[in-house]
């Protein structure tokens, strides 16, 4: 057992019987496989092994912690849960899974709970929490890439405060940013503690008394670069629904603007089409690929928000693919 405890009692999976909902007309069939592009802690997984009990699912995470806390939690379900340790854009990899699977490179369902998992925010030596001092690491996958101390260290005052503005929505970035420049001459930055202590020095008293934890905007702008988040999404979600058989379902959980702009543009972009006025029939062949399932985005009820506090921020979409891509079968 991880030494942090056992993943059902720790994780408490987000609309979770909503997505089952939307996913289960794609799920009913013997032998559907089902993505769940990151796994985490097993709850969505196990929710669609419990439901669906022919459903395959190809768990991926580029976690390892979590990829093994899952299968702790999931290993009753033996064969049926595949692991796969990789970003969720390595479609490759995700592909040759679901192959396996099933013999095909198609897909019945995926789904998406994007950002920081619980996992990472509860974990207290990986720094992602701003609320307990830790290494300032923040990488997903702790076996490869940057640091956020090493972005800190490294990066220039004005690469630092793009990151803050675009990424954190933080009014104050060129003022931190300088800062952070300034203080790195005689002892960067390197823990969650030194940054927080950073910022509330930096961040004038007022906005701290009326805009939430000083640190909230920095911690998650330096998460999203450290893990390339939106740049990774931006190329997953394309390849993720081209890989979706005819019938197949997608549903997709964000928590900040950024990443619901990128679901919200694609999967609108997928289920309209655009022709000349007055047109009386839509050729077959310019017909919309996808339906949208939800109208806009689904928040969590208020029961939900008050009993899992991580739900307050979701943004639920989802989509069906109702068409062949042009040119396929």
């Amino acid at each position: 057992m991880n030494h942090r405890g056992p993943a059902a009692s720790r994780h408490v999976p987000v609309l979770v019987d909503r997505v089952v909902e939307l996913l289960a007309p794609a799920l009913s069939r013997a032998g559907a496989v089902h993505v769940d592009g990151t796994l985490g802690m097993g709850g969505h997984a196990q929710a669609v092994l419990d439901t669906f009990p022919e459903a395959v699912v190809v768990g991926v995470d580029r976690d390892t912690e979590a990829l093994d806390l899952a299968g702790e939690r999931l290993a009753a379900y033996g064969p049926r849960l595949r692991r796969v340790h990789a970003a969720y854009d390595d479609i490759d990899a995700i592909l040759d899974a679901v192959e396996d699977a099933s013999g095909a490179r198609t897909v019945d369902s995926s789904l998406f709970d994007l950002g920081v998992s619980s996992l990472q925010l509860d974990a207290g030596d990986r720094g992602f929490a701003y609320a307990q001092d830790a290494p300032l690491d923040m990488r997903m996958d702790q076996s490869s890439g940057s640091t956020a101390a090493e972005i800190l260290a490294t990066y220039s005052e004005a690469d630092i405060a793009r990151i803050l503005r675009v990424y954190g929505e933080e009014r104050f970035a060129g003022r931190i940013a300088r800062a952070v420049v300034a203080r790195r001459t005689t002892a960067p930055v390197t823990t969650s503690g030194q940054l927080v202590e950073l910022l509330r020095e930096v961040i004038p008293s007022h906005s701290q008394r009326t805009g939430g934890h000083p640190a909230k905007r920095t911690f998650q702008a330096l998460r999203i670069e450290v893990n390339d988040e939106l740049g990774c999404w931006d190329r997953t979600l394309p390849a993720q629904l081209d890989a979706l058989r005819v019938g197949g379902r997608i549903a997709v959980l964000s928590y900040h603007s950024l990443e619901d702009r990128i679901t919200k543009t694609e999967l609108v972009r997928r289920a309209t089409v655009s022709l000349p006025p007055g047109l009386p029939v839509v050729p077959e062949e310019l017909a919309p690929r996808f339906d949208l399932l939800t109208r806009g985005a689904e928040k969590a009820s208020a029961a939900e928000m008050t009993a899992n506090p991580r739900a307050t921020s979701v943004r639920l979409r989802a989509a069906v693919r109702v068409r062949p891509e042009r040119g396929m079968s």
